[in-house]
Order: structure tokens, then C-alpha cells, then sequence
């Protein structure tokens, strides 16, 4: 099948796309610029979409958006994290909305930061929007998709937990400090984690294209989420270091602003409903071992 990814620059996109190729499909990357007549490219803020001799696109997967975990959130870079979702996704959505040669699946990035900060409450795909900056980002994402929805196309918005990887994304950014001794708990510790690692990931998109029943918002996370206590000491207890420096949540408001307290002190405990519904199997469904073959590989 022919293949659409957008973001495939990203943590998510290149084991994706690296994915989907070994299996024999033909994936085209969306690129911000043309180099060629043949390629595929796009301008957001121009609105403009060209496929070049792509025209028949069987599958798409869209991942692009601006990093919400790199720069404080100041006025611009919250208009960027906005923007560069849901004009994107708004973008994308008009367009296949239109063409003759209709996609069999829209799968669309989101978020778990739609719940928004919930304590212990176990927050299932039925559960309502919360409150907060990227709670409002999510939904307004999650939103942008509904002209291919309506163009009768499937549409699959797969909500991600924290990934886990070691080559990227925060379990990567957490690693030298834990290293060298420098790992602790964020304010009480008691705020859930809902989490999943890269190959999960992988194999839940690949499991989403196959699955016809899949459809709507997807939590791409594992069944057993863990608090940020539980974590720490789990990535201690793998790395061998100890784990007794802790991040007091006055302290990390102070250094990373209002990120500090939807990213670093919210607590989202969500459980993979549909996914297991429709028998998804997990590779990693305990984060111990998650964490075990991640970091020994």
C-alpha cells in the first residue's frame, strides 16, 4: 500500500516509517520542502499540499507538531505547539476530504493530555476532555480531523502516553542524570504516569491500519500505568544508581514554568480500553521489563 507520514522526522515517524517499509509498503514522506517535482511536500501556513506523482494514497499518518517538551512555554511557543497541530491536521483533513482516491484510515496524532490532570481517576477513550493548555490543544487537534471523518474516511486519533525510548523523548532526556546518581521523584511522586514504549507504539499503529473497528480516539498506552515514585525507583533499580535527589514541585514550576505542571507534576492515569478490546497484544506490558529491554539493547 502507499503510505502518507507526516512527522517523519520524529521519534515516533522514523521507527514507523522504517517499520512499514520492511514490510513491503511503499512510504512517502511529507516534506516541508520540494526538492523535486516527484516528491511530496506541504506549506502549512500557505495551505498548500502537493503530492506529486503520489496521487493514490492508501494510508495516512500523521505525526507532525511542534515539540511541547523543548523551550518554556512563552506566548509564541504556545501559539506554535497550537498551529502546528490543528492547521496541520485541518489541512490534511480538507484535502483528503476532497480527493477521488479516498485513504482507507487517517491515523492522527494526539494526546493523553487531553484528560488534562486527574489524580487517581482511571480515564478510559469515554472519558471527557479536561481542563488546561494542552487539554485545549487536544481537543482542537482531535477536532481538525472532522472533514475526513465526515468524507466517510475512517479516522483513528491515537491519544500517546509518555514514550519510552532510548533514543529519544524523555526516558532519553532522563538517562544522564540517573546515570550519574542525579535521579529523584517530581513533587510528591504520587502523580501517575500512563506510558508505552517506542516498539508498542510501532505495533499499535500497525495494529490500528489492520483493525477496521478502530476507530475515533485510541489510548496508546500500557495497561499498567505507574506513579512518578514507582518510576523512579524502576529506572534506578535497571540503572543500578540510586534515586534521592528529588525535584520539589515549587522548585520545577520556578525552572520550567506552566510545562512544570501539565507535563512534570500532572498525574493521568488512562487504561488502553479499545486496544484491548480489539486484542492487542503488548510487547511491554510491565515496566520493569519495559525498561529492562529498552536500556540492555
Amino acid at each position: 500500500m502507499k503510505v502518507l507520514i507526516s512527522g517523519s522526522s520524529g521519534l515516533i515517524g522514523r521507527e514507523v516509517e522504517n517499520s512499514l517499509a520492511e514490510q513491503g509498503h511503499q512510504v512517502i514522506v511529507l516534506k516541508r520542502k520540494a526538492t523535486s517535482s516527484e516528491m511530496a511536500y506541504w506549506d502549512i501556513e500557505k495551505g498548500i499540499i502537493e503530492l506529486g506523482i503520489h496521487r493514490e494514497i492508501d494510508i495516512v499518518i500523521h505525526l507532525a507538531g511542534e515539540s511541547i517538551a523543548q523551550g518554556r512555554w512563552n506566548k509564541e511557543k504556545k501559539e506554535r505547539i497550537i498551529n502546528s497541530r490543528v492547521k496541520g491536521t485541518k489541512l490534511l483533513s480538507e484535502y483528503f476530504s476532497k480527493t477521488s482516491y479516498r485513504p482507507r484510515v487517517f491515523v492522527s496524532a494526539s494526546a493523553i493530555g487531553f484528560y488534562g490532570s486527574r489524580g487517581e481517576e482511571e480515564l478510559s477513550e469515554e472519558s471527557p476532555k479536561g481542563t488546561g493548555f494542552l487539554s485545549d490543544v487536544c481537543f482542537q487537534w482531535e477536532e481538525a480531523t472532522s472533514k475526513v471523518s465526515l468524507a466517510g474516511i475512517r479516522v483513528a486519533n491515537v491519544r500517546f502516553g509518555m514514550v519510552l525510548s532510548s533514543k529519544g523523548g524523555a526516558l532519553h532526556k532522563m538517562l544522564l542524570p540517573f546515570k550519574m546518581g542525579f535521579g529523584g521523584i517530581i513533587g510528591d511522586g504520587r502523580q501517575y504516569i500512563s506510558w508505552i514504549t517506542i516498539d508498542d507504539v510501532v505495533g499499535i499503529i500497525n495494529h490500528v491500519i489492520n483493525t477496521e473497528e478502530l476507530i475515533g480516539p485510541i489510548n496508546v498506552v500500557s495497561p499498567t500505568p505507574a506513579t512518578n515514585y514507582q518510576f523512579t525507583k524502576a529506572l534506578g533499580k535497571v540503572l543500578n544508581r540510586p534515586t534521592v535527589f528529588p525535584l520539589p514541585a515549587f522548585l520545577a514550576k520556578m525552572v520550567f514554568g506552566e510545562m512544570a505542571q501539565e507535563l512534570l507534576l500532572s498525574s493521568t492515569k488512562v487504561s488502553p480500553n479499545k486496544l484491548q478490546e480489539y486484542n492487542y497484544s503488548f510487547k511491554h506490558a510491565t515496566l520493569k521489563k519495559a525498561l529492562k529491554d529498552i536500556l540492555t539493547r
